[in-house]
């Protein structure tokens, strides 16, 4: 395969793969970058090689750098950290706490947490910046998580993922302790 070939099958699966992880239509995307439908179908479908003009239209409208877009490293990057090396970033005297996992710089920041809450227990967090999404998913307990003032419940082996660009809150109203792995996914600065 050309080099060519190469950039045009790695911007063919780049693009849609970060159109799907935004969650934009090919109406939306086209909007948003001012490119046609028709042209990021056949980008996507790898039968054409866009100009570098519409290539950094298609990265901006993603919040992409055209790196990420043009990226076409085979293999992946594994980092593994030690459970001596994860930090502990909040505890409470009854036992609650936060540990951040892992986290990566790479296409945006993206977090891996571990949480522990004891009953009566909660954590607030500020909005975060606009494109931040956070997921979870509880393994023992029930947690009620609370989003711009409306409570959830989250019950153990439920996930959830929302916008975290509002107020929220974590809180244990149970009488068991509440354990989840949580995952942020904050876009990346422009």
């Amino acid at each position: 395969m050309s080099d060519l070939d190469q950039l045009t099958q790695s911007l063919a699966r780049n693009l849609k793969r970060w159109r799907g992880e935004r969650g934009f239509t090919l109406d939306a995307l086209a909007a948003r970058a001012g490119v046609s439908r028709g042209m990021i179908i056949q980008i996507e479908q790898a039968r054409t090689n866009p100009s570098v003009g519409t290539t950094v239209k298609l990265a901006d409208a993603l919040g992409v750098s055209i790196t990420t877009l043009l990226d076409y490293e085979q293999g992946p990057q594994v980092r593994i950290v030690p459970e001596s090396q994860a930090v502990r970033m909040w505890s409470t005297p009854a036992g609650s706490r936060t540990t951040l996992l892992v986290g990566t710089e790479a296409r945006g920041p993206l977090e891996l947490w571990e949480w522990i809450l004891r009953p009566g227990d909660s954590s607030s967090s500020d909005p975060h910046p606009s494109g931040t999404a956070e997921l979870l998913h509880v393994t023992t307990g029930a947690l009620t998580l609370v989003v711009d003032g409306e409570a959830h419940t989250v019950p153990a082996g439920a996930s959830a993922v929302f916008e975290a660009n509002v107020p929220h809150i974590y809180r244990n109203e149970g009488t068991e302790t509440v354990e989840m792995i949580m995952s942020v996914s904050i876009p990346p600065a422009r």
